[in-house]
């Protein structure tokens, strides 16, 4: 068995990391809500930051410890805030900006993030599922954008939410602001799969291992194109997705891997 290199925060530390075998999993480790403080999402932005810059890591993993995968901003952390001069103003202003900012960070992110759900992911905490690349789901998980029910419209998990499912379902989860299971979830295209809880894991960390073995610039190409055509026109993305594959096909990992393709043996990845 591989080596296990495992990095610890301390125990007060919202998030926790390991890694192992080109795969860093990340878990926010804040229970009972695992709630999106500004504490949290710079620390998830540190993370982040931390695997785009190492070689090693080809694939992260987003996951929680507790019952509720997360629960969106912190309300209460915000609330105190109403007693500032402003009323709260800049502070909310510091808070989204922030969470628009990992958001991004996970979308343009060179390595693909997975999200492993076991649990209630609500408000911006469904926005954080709906921004990584793949997201599995326990049973046992569930996704709302409640903030209807409290006078605060979701509009910022709005983004992340209608850019995974189509208008009606997006606004369906928006105006009602009703939880639905996993399986509506992937009926939605919120989620790919749905597994037993106690394979949860076990699944999440094949799809890893079998994306981790792919050339990571051949990743890195192909996870930034996705979402820079898909905000294009249909002519406009065909122009650019073909610039694309032609400097794709000048790297050298696409010629080592065409290559052994044609030689029937398993490619060496570079990188380049």
């Amino acid at each position: 068995m591989a080596e296990v290199v495992a990095i610890k925060h301390a125990p007060e530390g919202p998030v926790t990391t390991s890694f192992q075998d080109g795969i860093l999993r990340i878990t926010l480790s804040k229970p009972p809500a695992n709630a999106l403080s500004l504490a949290v999402m710079a620390a998830l932005e540190s993370e982040f930051g931390r695997a785009r810059d190492d070689r090693d890591v080809r694939v992260i993993v987003l996951a929680a410890s507790g019952k509720v995968f997360c629960a969106g901003h912190d309300l209460k952390e915000m609330t105190a805030h109403r007693a500032d001069a402003d009323r709260g103003r800049a502070f909310f202003e510091q808070t989204m900006a922030a969470c628009a900012h990992l958001m991004q960070t996970i979308v343009r992110h060179p390595k693909p993030v997975i999200a492993e759900v076991d649990g209630l992911a609500t408000a911006a905490g469904c926005q954080l599922v709906a921004s990584c690349d793949l997201a599995i789901a326990s049973g046992e998980a569930a996704f709302c954008t409640p903030g209807v029910n409290i006078g605060l419209f979701c509009s910022t998990p709005m983004v992340a939410l209608s850019r995974n499912v189509s208008r009606k379902q997006a606004m369906e989860m928006l105006l009602t602001g009703e939880t639905i299971d996993a399986p509506t979830a992937r009926e939605f295209g919120l989620v790919n799969r749905v597994v037993p809880r106690e394979y949860l894991a076990q699944v999440v960390n094949k799809y890893a291992q079998t994306i981790a073995s792919k050339s990571p610039l051949t990743l890195k190409i192909g996870k930034e194109a996705f979402y820079e055509q898909a905000e294009m026109g249909l002519t406009e993305a065909y122009e650019y997705a073909s610039r694309v594959m032609v400097e794709n096909m000048m790297a050298r990992d696409a010629e080592e891997g065409i290559g052994a393709f044609i030689e029937k043996r398993h490619p060496e990845w570079k990188g380049e």
